[in-house]
């Protein structure tokens, strides 16, 4: 072997100060005990791995260490000897070298078994030295022999690795291995060598496993996974015997391991597509799941029969009760991922099972003792609603189960039952009259303003009968309390007040001028302020009067929920409205009219009060207002009233298509195949072709092709986008980098010039980076001739989307081993790579606005005058996609609010808020609000839509420009003339 094909070793920092010398080194060995000679050898050890073999050691070692009977010595020896120079400098083994294969000999015949096992591992790691290894295989050959199994087992591997270098030295390896596995008893011992025996012939191990194939199911595991292992390898090339291992596969499935469980199943399903199989491989994977104890086992094991199922369409669908057997699982995850499956293996022939079983889980999370059961109550609330949309006939008998969780305390359950109740009552119109009646009689139970604020939606849009509208005015006197809100109160404060003073009299006789006192209270603000007991006593009949037990409804409202009451006052105007399109009494009509309208000024005006937490808001006090108006004005506005009764119920069921038209969009381009083949093109059958040497059909690029999994070839365009310059052109190196996103890593190809007439010698390009970079491997040094080329290689990791920052320098010697230096332009990382279009509901939109606490505000001044070519513009910049419907978004309108949403390849969550207007001028201005859980996407974010580019406009380049003084014009608190 020559010196350069010597092995590479990790470099170990040593001390040039405390390192000994070569005359020091070889007096402790020759002169120190056993502890001062493991010293020494460790020190060599080490210089040899940093560069400096020493090789008037070597002889020394050979005379005083090698001699040596301690355990711990004689393993640092093994160490030296793999990376102590054995060649020299003509490539021919040293002569010293006989002695050590000598010493090697007698430690494979030593007695101790432990010495002769390390001997045997020592080998594997010198097995590409054929000229040591030779004389060493006779007795390699008899430690197969051994009474131990340790040394039998290591002597297998030994001759393992030695036959994979050089196959001449054991030519009889097939025949040797069979006939040890025959004799054999140990399982370790018998697994090595059929994993050897495999590779050295694979007909001989079909042989063996035909010779055992009714013991198999009782064989150990580590033997049966490599006899699953060599089936799956075997059955690639047509094996005339895969019927008996599609037999064989098939009892292993019943194997006590659940490793075996899970390679037999793996490998039964590559083995055939028979539908008994596929069951019975899934029927395995969901019996792992349930055992299996590891939640991170259960997780792949679910993927594994995700996959399956999207193969094989319905063939699983009978086992799909098994499936929710995986639901007694405590982890949410599992939980979740089993739901997802269960979905879609639901089909109109199980949609009845599924539902019943998922209701029974609904009423089991109401026992206290249950493990997370708000988390898993939501869960299986939005899988019912999921479930129930799709198969109208089990509609009605999960949404009355559902509704018996309106009232639940934990607000997103109750939520998802108004949301789902409410889809269901617009796709279901034979089911509205007794939803309806359901909400109506569930009104006293809600505690949460939000689900008030939609069973108020639903009654105002979906109660049409006179009797229903008359009980639903009913209920909602009942859980708003007695009207006038501010009269009711008023009294009850003025009865604790007659009570207090009832209770207070004969003490006001006797110290009239006690009460009447002051005292001085420091304000909020450092001032003082006079209070009396009056005024004290006052404020505790308040507070006691505000504590006092109420209807929920009444509640809500002295809370300073008004948008609440705004609600109520659309959902009265609407019931009163249609009342009066039905009914034929014109004094109920009025009496009902008048109802309302009392219940509306209640509200305003207990809103201007003390009795409330909160004043109530402008926009809620306008509204109501709207409401009266349209109220006292019954007859003379067709329009308002067709909004009322029509608009709102159309604009909804609109959104519910666009809905449905995404996510059949979203399913349609996940199914269609990325490559199109038109009809007239030419067919390849593989088989036909001639299997000629220059033409050969590669399997696996065919299988690509087929499959449109083939990677994509960038041009030469698209590389030249990603090159960065790192120096100049007038720097003695000149430096490019190739910046390339690959996944979870940023790959930089660097190209060297040296543009001198002289040779850079030890030349190092360092980097370094800022964010959540992490560099994976530290360049090599180099030396570039004059005026001759390098290409290096580096290898980033990134680990979360955040603008990340690469910068360094190179160092080299120049003449006179001067050093220089040449510090590098910064390369910054796009986030734009890592971040996605995605899509999510209203309410998760709405759940993480709410959760996340990073938010990034935005300022827009653009001279556009159509806002949605700016927010084309933001999500173009952003890779955001809109979850406004385009209906909500579309006419012509001087204002624009729009919600994106996008998702990193890190499972980070990016959202935002467009609100912008038209101004007289002719701009665009507003805002534009980024909300995420990292402070850096809110950043990075920000910085893409100020420094975005309009590439689509002719006057780009000028609306960039434009931006920038705005940015500038805004930090210096000016106004920028238009």
């Amino acid at each position: 072997m020559s010196s350069s094909d010597s092995s590479c070793y990790t470099v170990v920092f040593e001390s040039s100060a405390e390192y000994p010398s070569a005359s020091e080194l070889r007096s402790g060995l020759e002169k120190g005990s056993d502890e001062v000679k493991i010293d020494t050898l460790r020190k060599i050890i080490i210089s040899t791995i940093n560069g400096n073999p020493q090789p008037t050691l070597m002889m020394p070692i050979i005379q005083f260490v090698m001699p040596s009977r301690n355990k711990q010595l004689k393993k640092l020896l093994h160490f030296y000897w793999e990376v102590c120079p054995k060649y020299d400098e003509n490539g021919k083994l040293k002569q010293e070298m006989i002695l050590v294969v000598n010493a090697i000999r007698n430690d494979l015949q030593h007695p101790n078994e432990y010495i002769r096992g390390a001997s045997l591992r020592f080998l594997q790691k010198i097995a590409k030295d054929a000229e040591l290894l030779e004389p060493l295989i006779p007795t390699c050959r008899s430690c197969l022999e051994h009474r131990h199994s340790y040394v039998r087992k290591n002597a297998v591997f030994a001759l393992y690795s030695i036959h994979h270098e050089f196959e001449h030295l054991i030519p009889d390896a097939a025949e040797l291995m069979y006939t040890f596995l025959i004799a054999e008893s140990d399982s370790t011992c018998k697994r090595n060598a059929f994993v050897f025996l495999a590779h050295c012939s694979m007909p001989k191990a079909v042989e063996y496993i035909l010779s055992i194939y009714e013991t198999i199911p009782a064989l150990d595991e580590g033997l049966q996974m490599s006899i699953i292992e060599i089936i799956r390898l075997d059955c690639k090339n047509d094996s005339a015997h895969r019927s008996r291992y599609i037999r064989c596969i098939f009892e292993l499935l019943n194997a006590p391991s659940h490793a075996v469980k899970y390679e037999a199943a793996t490998t039964l399903t590559t083995l055939t597509q028979n539908p008994a199989a596929i069951k019975a491989a899934a029927s395995c994977f969901i019996t792992l799941v349930i055992k299996e104890s590891d939640n991170n086992v259960k997780l792949i094991v679910l993927d594994r029969l995700d996959t399956l199922r999207s193969k094989h369409g319905h063939v699983l669908d009978g086992l799909i009760m098994d499936v929710l057997q995986i639901l007694t699982s405590a982890d949410m995850e599992v939980r979740r991922k089993a739901i997802s499956i269960v979905l879609s293996m639901t089909s109109s022939r199980n949609v009845e099972e599924v539902a019943l079983f998922l209701k029974k889980q609904l009423q089991k999370t109401q026992e206290a003792d249950f493990d997370k059961a708000a988390d898993y109550r939501q869960l299986l609330i939005q899988s019912i609603h999921v479930m129930a949309i799709k198969f109208s006939e089990v509609a009605a008998s999960v949404v009355h189960a559902l509704m018996d969780f309106l009232g639940d305390s934990n607000n997103p359950s109750a939520l998802d039952v108004v949301s789902f109740v409410r889809e269901v009552v617009e796709k279901f119109p034979r089911l509205r009259a007794t939803i309806c009646e359901k909400l109506i009689s569930t009104l006293p139970e809600i505690k949460s303003g939000k689900v008030f604020r939609g069973i108020l939606w639903i009654l105002g849009e979906y109660v049409e009968s006179v009797a229903d509208i008359q009980s639903t005015m009913q209920e909602i006197r009942k859980v708003l309390g007695e009207i006038p809100i501010l009269a009711s109160e008023q009294r009850l404060l003025d009865a604790a007040a007659g009570v207090d003073g009832a209770g207070d009299e004969a003490s006001d006789k006797e110290k009239p001028k006690a009460d009447g006192a002051s005292r001085p209270k420091v304000l909020a603000d450092g001032t003082y302020a006079t209070e009396t007991a009056y005024t004290s006593t006052t404020a505790a009949r308040l507070e006691a009067v505000k504590a006092a037990a109420k209807p929920p409804l009444r509640t809500l409202i002295l809370g300073g929920d008004f948008f609440t009451g705004s609600v109520l006052a659309v959902a009265l105007t609407k019931l009163v409205l249609r009342f009066d399109d039905k009914s034929q009494d014109p004094s109920a009509s009025n009496i009902l009219r008048a109802e309302a309208m009392l219940i509306m000024t209640s509200i305003i005006r207990v809103g201007q009060t003390k009795f409330v937490t909160v004043q109530i808001d402008e926009d809620s006090n306008e509204r109501i207002m709207s409401c009266i108006q349209t109220l006292s004005e019954l007859k003379s506005q067709p329009a308002v009233h067709e909004a009322f009764l029509e608009d709102t119920q159309a604009a909804y069921t609109k959104m519910l298509g666009a809905q449905e038209k995404r996510a059949a969009e979203k399913k349609e381009s996940e199914t269609t195949k990325a490559v199109v083949v038109q009809v007239d093109d030419l067919l390849t059958f593989r088989q036909f072709s001639k299997k000629t040497a220059d033409d050969a059909i590669d399997y696996d690029e065919d299988v690509g092709r087929a499959t449109g999994s083939a990677e994509v070839q960038e041009d030469f365009m698209s590389n030249l986008s990603r090159i960065s310059q790192l120096t100049g052109f007038s720097d003695p190196i000149y430096a490019e980098a190739y910046v390339k996103m690959h996944g979870f890593d940023i790959l930089l190809d660097v190209l060297l010039v040296n543009q001198t007439g002289n040779t850079l010698q030890n030349l190092c390009l360092d980097f370094a980076t800022l964010g959540d970079l992490k560099i994976v491997e530290r360049p090599a040094v180099y030396t570039i001739a004059p005026h001759g080329f390098q290409s290096i290689k580096a290898t980033i990791k990134v680990s979360s989307t955040e603008t990340g920052v690469i910068f360094g320098s190179i160092l080299w010697e120049g003449q006179n081993m001067a050093e220089a230096c040449v510090i590098l332009n910064d390369i910054h990382i796009d986030i734009m790579d890592y971040i996605k279009p995605a899509y999510c509901t209203e309410h998760q939109f709405r759940s993480m606005w709410t959760e996340f606490e990073w938010e990034n505000r935005v300022n827009v001044n653009y001279p556009l005058s159509d806002p949605r070519e700016y927010l084309k513009h933001v999500m173009k910049t952003t890779n955001m996609s809109c979850l406004t419907p385009e209906g909500a978004t579309s006419g012509e309108c001087d204002f624009l609010s729009a919600n994106m949403y996008a998702r990193s390849l890190f499972g980070e969550d990016a959202l935002a808020n467009l609100s912008v207007e038209r101004t007289e001028a002719g701009t665009i201005t507003g805002h534009v609000r980024i909300r995420s859980k990292t402070q850096g996407i809110a950043l990075s974010l920000g910085d893409r839509i100020t420094m975005g580019k309009f590439s689509a406009s002719p006057a780009g380049e000028w609306i960039r420009l434009y931006g920038l003084f705005s940015i500038v014009a805004q930090k210096d608190n000016k106004a920028l003339p238009v």
